[in-house]
């Protein structure tokens, strides 16, 4: 145990954001750098080490938290980050993009903060990559097999890396022009910047994985022929499949899919544009979708000098306290005030909008919408509450519903798809093509980047077991598994 008494004489303390003021003229990270270090140890401190830790339970990784807890509260960092690494291929990922449901699980959490095991993780690893501590794992020795991975997200990234230092020979195929999947493109450089990516992709080219950006499996190569040319495959593409809103005026110019305007701010910052061919300045924009990704959404209009933003959601406005069916140590749906939402905006809930309006040139100019609420289990308009907001860029940001079956991958794999439209797999990640394996959110649905990341390393032990007969990787999860953080 670190401290016995910390939990009792500490109080939570979280990572200091920069003023609202300066942040949102840079896309730098939010947090004031450095500023977790001089309280990150006592804050580690806080840790019970309890006889039943559930956060282990909670985080679908099985990181070893109470673990690297002790050691960054004994300031034996590099002990730690070898402790978190165990469980964890990219922990500063994580510890900048994962809702910790570990913490909802802590013990402490019952009727005290929980303690801040999302802070003490990235710090582990911030501290490892300073101190040069992280270093590239190659195999002792070669199996002489080969695999694909189709996509390069958390999943796929993961997957790749535990089978390179499994000694098989891999190959990363990525559609878009540089590797990262939905943490280049989809994660806003407010939120992590793109400089951990790029080491993190130069530690696995070290250890011999080879990638391959700007080849779309299905449409750029036949399927078929990557799967005669290696051994085994993995897919995971992930679920690419954006939920639409078929209302009246959809057709309207200025009204996208988040991943239609946020990939674009993205490659701004990567130095591909000057300007954005989609942008928010100096526009009235509605964010649709209460998610962190219409979060993201809202953070990049004030980065781009909007003229106002408005997020709105379908659902009711969460409480701030547990209700009595999420109990814990399970996720609860709780309110969030992300680093989006502190600079600024409009939040409206329970709200549904109706139809678009637009002007002669056919873009958008309004956003009609009508209250709703539940009644008998059935979302239900209230009448007289119809309104119009101006609206001129709308983001779509309302989830993702399955695989996208028309770049012919599925198709020309020859893939059964499961009851949700994702592609269906056995208890080893298998599909029902030999040698075919998925992981993340292409098997699972849209999800976590931390049950992606499991994905990944439950998917690879798979097909190590396909390839050799056995394996030693480990296997956090297996596909059906949910834990406590559905």
């Amino acid at each position: 145990m670190a401290d016995p008494k910390g939990f009792l004489t500490t109080g939570r303390e979280v990572a200091q954001t920069r003023p609202v003021g300066e942040r949102v003229r840079d896309w730098n990270e939010v947090y004031v750098p450095g500023s977790l270090l001089p309280i990150i140890s006592k804050q580690a401190g806080r840790c019970m080490d309890c006889g039943i830790p559930f956060c282990h339970n909670g985080c679908p990784l099985g990181n070893l938290i109470p673990e690297w807890n002790d050691y960054a509260y004994r300031e034996d960092w590099s002990a730690a980050q070898e402790r978190l690494h165990a469980t964890n291929n990219f922990p500063e990922f994580t510890g900048r993009l994962c809702p910790a449901p570990c913490e909802s699980a802590c013990v402490l959490g019952i009727n005290q903060p929980a303690v801040t095991i999302k802070n003490v993780e990235v710090s582990i690893i911030d501290k490892a990559w300073d101190a040069n501590d992280v270093k590239p794992q190659a195999p002792d020795r070669l199996s002489g097999k080969t695999v694909a991975v189709i996509g390069s997200g958390p999943a796929g990234l993961a997957a790749a890396q535990q089978l390179t230092r499994a000694g098989h020979t891999v190959a990363v195929y990525e559609r878009a022009d540089r590797i990262g999947g939905l943490l280049r493109y989809g994660i806003p450089e407010f939120k992590m910047e793109k400089r951990h990516i790029n080491r993190r992709i130069e530690q696995m080219r070290a250890e011999g994985t080879k990638f391959r950006t700007g080849v779309e499996i299905g449409r750029d190569m036949p399927a078929t022929a990557l799967r005669n040319r290696y051994d085994a495959v993995v897919i995971a593409a992930g679920a690419t499949t954006a939920r639409d809103l078929p209302v009246p005026g959809r057709e309207l110019n200025g009204i996208h899919q988040a991943m239609e305007y946020l990939p674009l701010a993205n490659k701004v910052v990567e130095g591909d544009f000057v300007a954005p061919p989609i942008t928010a300045e100096g526009k009235h924009v509605v964010v649709i979708g209460g998610g962190d990704t219409g979060a993201d959404c809202v953070g990049t209009a004030h980065r781009q000098g909007a003229a106002s933003v408005t997020q709105l959601e379908i659902m009711p406005k969460p409480g701030d306290e547990r209700n009595a069916g999420q109990p814990w140590p399970t996720f609860p749906m709780l309110y969030k005030v992300t680093s989006a939402h502190e600079e600024g905006g409009e939040r409206v809930y329970s709200v549904s909008t109706t139809h678009f309006e637009g002007d002669e040139d056919g873009n958008v100019q309004f956003l009609h919408l009508v209250e709703v609420e539940f009644v008998d289990g059935k979302l239900t308009q209230k009448p007289g509450t119809e309104r119009k907001i101006p609206a001129q860029l709308v983001t779509l940001a309302m989830g993702f519903t399955g695989t996208d079956v028309e770049n012919g991958l599925v198709a020309q794999f020859g893939l059964e798809l499961d009851e949700r439209g994702n592609i269906a797999r056995d208890a080893d990640f298998a599909t029902n093509v030999d040698g075919v394996f998925v992981a993340g959110d292409a098997g699972r649905g849209q999800s976590l980047i931390v049950w992606a990341i499991a994905e990944g390393r439950s998917a690879a032990r798979g097909v190590d077991r396909y390839l050799t007969g056995a394996s030693s990787l480990p296997a956090p999860i297996r596909p059906t598994d949910r834990a406590l953080t559905v």
